[in-house]
C-alpha cells in the first residue's frame, strides 16, 4: 500500500484514467464528487472495470476505493485530505475555483510534521495546478499562507487519454483507449516524487503540455468541427472522410511547425507524434461522437486554447495559419442544441457585430497579428 489518494471528479476520466493509474500504484482511492447517485453507486459497488480498446485490448479491475459527496459532507473530504498523500483533480478548469477552498481547509488541518501533500490538477489546460494553487491561496488568510503552502507540493501535469462518452448501461465501468500519458513535472518535489510507476516524470513540462494541447486537443477539435460540417456523427468516421482528414492534417502540420520552432522537438519526432495521434482518433473501437468532442466551443475558441492559441502564435511569427482559420470557421458553425455553449455561441453570432464577436469570443484585439483574419471569418459567420 502506497498511501491514500483523494481524487476530485469521479466521472469517466477520474475512474478510467487518473484513478486507474493511482490504483495501479497501490494507493487507496477516495473519490469525491457532487452527484449523489454516483457517490452511492461507488460506495455500494466493490469494484469496477476499465476496458482498454485498440490494438492491445485489456480489461482491468479497480477496487479498494470509497467515495464522498463533497457538497453534502465537506468535512469528511477535508478530513480525508488532511491525512492523504496525494490530491488530484479531473473536474474541468472552470470547476477548480470551487474545489480549491476544500483543499485549502484540508491543508490547514494537516498535522505538524506530516509529509507534504502532492497536489496535481489533471485538466486539459496549461499549468492547471498553478491555477488551482492560486485559488487555494485565495481561500487562505494571507498570514497563514506560508505555513499552509509549506504543507503541499504543487506540480503541473499533462494528461493524455481519450475517454469517450460511455453507454448508459455501463454503470461504473469505463471504456478508454489503450494509449495514455501522464507527464508530471519533477522539480517541485526536490527528488522526493510519489511512487506512480505509470507517470512520466519530466524536468520541463511546458513542451509536453503544449505538444499535447496543440496536437491532441487541437486535432480532436478539428476532427469534430469539420466532421460536424460534413454531417458525420462518429469521430472515427469523420477522420475516414477524405475532406475531414485533409483539413485535420493541415491543422496538425501548422501546429507541428509552431511546436518544432518553439521547443526541442525535431520535425521527424513531431511528425511521428502526429501520425500516432491520427491513428488514435481513427480507432473504430472508441464510440466517440463529433457532438461530444466539439462541445463547449466558446472555451475551445478562447484566446489561450487549442485553436486561437497556436494560430495567434503562428501569426506573431509571420505565418498565416489558414487551416486553423478554417477550423475556427467550422467551430463557429457548430450548432448542437444539447450543448449550452453551442447555444450561447449561436446567440452571440446573431446579436453581436463581427468586431464585437471577435473580441468577446476569441479574446483577440485589433493589435494582434491574427485579428484581421479572424475578423474576416466572423464577418462571414455573423448573422449567417
Amino acid at each position: 500500500m502506497s498511501g491514500v489518494a483523494v481524487h476530485f471528479g469521479a466521472g469517466n476520466i477520474g475512474r478510467g484514467f487518473v484513478g486507474l493509474l493511482l490504483h495501479r500504484a497501490g494507493y487507496q482511492l477516495v473519490f469525491t464528487d457532487v452527484i449523489d447517485q454516483l457517490i452511492h453507486t461507488l460506495n455500494t459497488t466493490p469494484n469496477y472495470h476499465v476496458k482498454e480498446v485498440g490494438h492491445d485490448s485489456a480489461t482491468e479491475r479497480v477496487d479498494d476505493y470509497r467515495a464522498i459527496n463533497s457538497r453534502g459532507d465537506e468535512d469528511a473530504v477535508v478530513a480525508a485530505i488532511a491525512s492523504a498523500d496525494i490530491v488530484t483533480t479531473a473536474v474541468g478548469p472552470t470547476v477548480l475555483p470551487f474545489v480549491a477552498p476544500v483543499i485549502a481547509s484540508g491543508l490547514r488541518r494537516r498535522p505538524d510534521g506530516a509529509a507534504r501533500l502532492a497536489v496535481m490538477a489533471c485538466e486539459n489546460a496549461i499549468n492547471a495546478t498553478d491555477v488551482l494553487a492560486g485559488h487555494i491561496r485565495s481561500a487562505v488568510p494571507e498570514a497563514e499562507w506560508p505555513a499552509v503552502a509549506a504543507r503541499a507540493v504543487f506540480a503541473n501535469t499533462a494528461v493524455d487519454r481519450i475517454v469517450p462518452a460511455q453507454s448508459s448501461e455501463a454503470g461504473l465501468d469505463v471504456t478508454v483507449e489503450s494509449y495514455f500519458e501522464w507527464a508530471i513535472e519533477r522539480p517541485p518535489f526536490g527528488g522526493d516524487e510519489p511512487s506512480i510507476p505509470d507517470a512520466t516524470w519530466v524536468d520541463d513540462l511546458a513542451p509536453y503540455i503544449e505538444r499535447k494541447l496543440f496536437t491532441v486537443n487541437t486535432g480532436h477539435a478539428a476532427t469534430a468541427y469539420h466532421g460536424f460540417a460534413r454531417g458525420i456523427k462518429k469521430l472515427s468516421d469523420a477522420l475516414a472522410d477524405d475532406v475531414v482528414r485533409a483539413a485535420v492534417s493541415g491543422v496538425l502540420a501548422e501546429t507541428k511547425q509552431l511546436l518544432v520552432a518553439k521547443h526541442d522537438f525535431t520535425d521527424e519526432a513531431q511528425q511521428a507524434y502526429v501520425d500516432k495521434i491520427l491513428q488514435r482518433f481513427a480507432n473504430p473501437y472508441l464510440p466517440d461522437t463529433v457532438d461530444r468532442v466539439g462541445r463547449q466551443p466558446l472555451r475551445k475558441l478562447s484566446r489561450s486554447e487549442r485553436l486561437i492559441g497556436p494560430a495567434a502564435e503562428l501569426a506573431e511569427r509571420g505565418v498565416r495559419p489558414r487551416h486553423l482559420l478554417a477550423t475556427v470557421e467550422a467551430a463557429l458553425a457548430f450548432d448542437v442544441p444539447d450543448d449550452p455553449e453551442s447555444v450561447e455561441l449561436q446567440r452571440l453570432l446573431r446579436t453581436l457585430t463581427a468586431a464585437e464577436a471577435t473580441e468577446q469570443i476569441t479574446g483577440l484585439r485589433p493589435a494582434d497579428p491574427l485579428y484581421a483574419d479572424v475578423l474576416a471569418v466572423m464577418e462571414r459567420r455573423v448573422g449567417a
